[in-house]
């Protein structure tokens, strides 16, 4: 026997919680499911509480550096990663409790904890209990991916998750892939004081990104001692004594690596394996995201997809965005669709970068498809007063334009408030206006984003 419901959601990620309370509101008998913690991957493990702790290490490297800035200190500056960590926890939990209070005491919400399983399209179990329902929401996030390396599974390894639980300074932090998650927690504990030695199997950090971004965030690394070894592969793990010992072989040359601790941060995969998914008949590619339309409906009528676990985003803002989607198809009539948002994301290191639409990798190639004329702007952080007021002028801004129809194609802007700078361009270029509407407004002195109006006063053309 079921007990029967209007709408069941798996998981409280960030677009959960949000689809729960819109359609409880709606009058809608909701039921929503979490076998782990309230929040998911952003309020536990990911976005609250890593940039909580690299505001921290911000903050460490500010002290670090106060002579620059007239500012001494009585005694050399010290870390103390239990306070860094109670820090963290205090913040990171009050979201959490946040999420499941509220739904607790949401009308018309029944919260269950325990790990869900579809058993048919419109059937799902927790435990001993079977629900049903015609609408089921899958909001079921995903986790760090374990690389198949002779000996990992003999040596105490970290990932992203597990790294919230660290109290301590690791003597030599070793990291295992040289991307967003990588790069943050590099950073991070080089600047709490540990020694830090990134391994990048590809030829620069972060490919997705361009090769001029990826050259200068290898520099911003380098400069505050973090060790990166591009080009290697890592052949073996081996516990020796208190040190790991990591086997490697860059441009065929042998050697290894000691350090006393390493984070495996080569990539994430959707938890999707083991929601019975097959019983319900839902589609799944070869990498175990669920597949879905644009609207985020997968194959079987009734039955949506919404977060990290579709593919379609991996970021809070855009999971956020899924549930913007679904309330609006379902609730107000309103037809909105995935394909209707622009890519956009940041790189938390210092300084971070803000990122929107293509990259000037993926302008060269519009241009050899499609014979577009593409003009490009870029000022270095040098240049920015405010960076320079700050002593932070690590980075650069770039602008890519379609010269016929003066939209703007996309940007990074990788430099203090670059995470808050990109969205100057992001929202002209939601709005589909012309890069002139930038170019022509009157910026705020000094600022970042003042200087994004004098770069596309002096664009060129992409060669």
């Amino acid at each position: 026997m079921s007990i029967s419901y209007e709408a069941i959601i798996i998981g409280t990620g960030q677009a959960g919680p949000p689809l729960a309370r819109r359609m409880a509101a709606a009058g809608m008998k909701v039921a929503i499911i979490e076998r782990a913690l309230f929040g998911g991957t952003c309020v536990n493990t990911g976005c609250i509480p890593t940039k909580t702790m690299v505001a921290s290490a911000y903050a460490a490297r500010l002290a670090a550096r106060g002579a620059e800035f007239g500012v001494q200190t009585a005694t050399p500056i010290s870390v103390d990663m239990k306070r860094v960590k109670a820090r963290k926890d205090a913040i990171s939990g009050q979201s959490n409790q946040s999420v499941e209070s509220g739904l607790r005491s949401t009308p018309n919400c029944t919260v269950y904890q325990g790990h869900a399983r579809l058993e048919s399209p419109n059937e799902v179990s927790v435990g001993d209990v079977r629900l049903s329902a015609a609408k089921i929401f899958i909001n079921v996030g995903g986790r760090a991916v374990l690389p198949a390396i002779p000996g990992l599974d003999e040596i105490p390894y970290l990932n992203n998750s597990s790294m919230m639980r660290v109290d301590f300074l690791p003597q030599h932090l070793v990291i295992l892939g040289g991307s967003y998650i990588g790069l943050e927690f590099g950073q991070m504990f080089r600047r709490f004081g540990s020694e830090v030695t990134i391994i990048e199997t590809g030829p620069r950090l972060i490919p997705r990104e361009d090769e001029d971004v990826s050259a200068a965030i290898l520099d911003i690394l380098e400069r505050e001692g973090i060790r990166v070894l591009l080009g290697t592969k890592c052949k073996r793990f081996a516990r020796q004594g208190d040190e790991i010992v990591v086997s490697v072989e860059t441009a065929g040359t042998s050697s290894e690596i000691r350090g006393s601790h390493v984070l495996v941060a080569t990539g994430r995969r959707p938890n999707t394996d083991d929601l019975g998914l097959e019983k319900a008949g839902v589609g799944v590619d070869a990498r175990g995201f669920i597949q879905v339309d644009d609207q985020l409906r997968t194959n079987v009528p009734g039955i949506w997809a919404m977060g990290d676990c579709n593919g379609k985003g991996a970021f809070t803002h855009t999971s956020y965005n899924d549930f913007e989607i679904v309330a609006a198809n379902l609730l107000d009539n309103d037809a909105r669709k995935v394909s209707d948002r622009i890519l956009t994301y940041a790189l938390y290191i210092d300084p971070p970068l803000g990122r929107a639409g293509m990259t000037e990798t993926e302008a060269r190639l519009a241009v050899k498809i499609s014979d577009r004329k593409v003009l490009m702007g870029k000022r270095p952080m040098t240049k920015v007063g405010r960076a320079v007021e700050k002593g932070e002028t690590f980075g650069f801004m770039k602008v890519l334009i379609d010269a016929d129809t003066q939209r703007i194609m996309g940007a990074a802007v990788l430099g203090t408030g670059g995470d808050e700078a990109i969205h100057s361009i992001l929202d002209v270029m939601y709005a589909d206006k012309p890069y002139t509407v930038i170019q022509r407004a009157v910026h705020i002195h000094p600022t970042v984003s003042e200087l994004i109006p004098t770069m596309l006063g002096e664009l060129k053309p992409l060669e």
